[in-house]
């Protein structure tokens, strides 16, 4: 059975409680509206998963400092801001239950939202001298702004690959979650090949986590994304790769032409959704997520064994038995 978040984060729960006060504090803003805005996401914050493999991740290779604290901070201030962003591209009215930053106060300013966040990690890294915490993070941010661009471009021919569905993925996914990692390795001093596994580490468990996600598309959630958004935005996802590359050359058209003309009808989706079960793909999906897991868990395994080990253990689970 997977641990409770609250099992997992026992070996940094003091941690995390001064993170987030630390993390509020750097929310603050003299500008009214942006004080506002900000109070506002920080009420409706997720899990934040990211701080946590930072954490845990730090202990692993030696001693959670105050460079951890900020690296934690500016992976979730450039996390944060990314969401901010996501929702104006594809525009979206809700995020985890709530309103979106753009819903309640439109485009323009959700954008200068995102900009604000990102500029408080910039200058957090900055003012501190944490060079190369910022030199992972900026790589973390190309990356996942190369895939989120290549997604939309495969999108306009629904032309995808396994092997480019994976690159996308790695970029937009995995590369914040490697960050994590690598970013918590780097805070307590870690040696260069420790950090490499570490930065490898949250790449797996990032593609795991994606595949996931992907899965929810058809329905094997309890509550949260709902069903056949993916194939309504016309992404092409794990699950659906596959089965077209068992499909006939007739039946591949008809499902690729559904899914070009016809993705907002919801019998039409239905149709697509039953063609990915039938065709095996959510278990072909499923048995990559756990291959993904187990090259995770061989990668920690590598580390000495403690408390904070055991924690990523739980946080690798939860990630992949997680309802929503």
């Amino acid at each position: 059975m997977a641990l409770s978040i609250a099992d997992i984060q026992a070996p940094i729960a003091a941690e995390m409680d001064r993170f987030e006060q630390t993390f509020k504090d750097l929310m603050k803003s003299d500008v009214m509206l942006l004080d506002q805005i900000m109070t506002y996401i920080v009420r409706r914050k997720g899990k934040q998963l990211r701080p946590m493999f930072v954490f845990l991740t730090a202990g692993v290779c030696g001693q959670i400092n105050d460079s951890t604290y900020r690296g934690a901070a500016l992976i979730e201030l450039l996390h944060t801001a990314s969401l901010v962003h996501d929702d104006v591209v594809d525009d979206s009215n809700y995020r985890r239950g709530f309103f979106s930053v753009n819903a309640l106060w439109k485009n323009k300013i959700a954008v200068l939202v995102g900009d604000y966040l990102l500029s408080r990690g910039l200058l957090l890294s900055v003012d501190n001298h944490d060079f190369e915490l910022l030199g992972i993070a900026s790589k973390a941010v190309r990356d996942l702004s190369e895939g989120e661009l290549l997604q939309i471009e495969k999108a306009r021919r629904l032309d995808i690959t396994e092997a480019v569905y994976y690159e996308i993925i790695r970029q937009k996914t995995a590369s914040l979650i490697s960050a994590c990692c690598a970013m918590g390795a780097r805070s307590a001093n870690a040696s260069a090949e420790v950090l490499g596994t570490a930065r490898l580490f949250g790449e797996k468990v990032g593609i795991a986590f994606q595949i996931k996600d992907d899965l929810f598309d058809y329905g094997t959630a309890e509550v949260g994304k709902p069903l056949g958004i993916d194939i309504k935005e016309k992404k092409m996802t794990l699950p659906l790769i596959y089965a077209l590359s068992q499909a006939g050359s007739g039946e591949k058209r008809r499902i690729i032409n559904t899914i070009k003309n016809h993705s907002d009808e919801p019998k039409r989706v239905n149709e697509v959704i039953t063609f990915v079960k039938q065709s095996g793909g959510l278990d072909y999906a499923t048995r990559a997520m756990e291959d993904y897991v187990r090259q995770a868990q061989e990668l920690l395994h590598t580390l000495p064994p403690s408390t904070y080990r055991d924690s990523l253990d739980g946080l690798i689970q939860y990630t992949i038995e997680r309802s929503k």
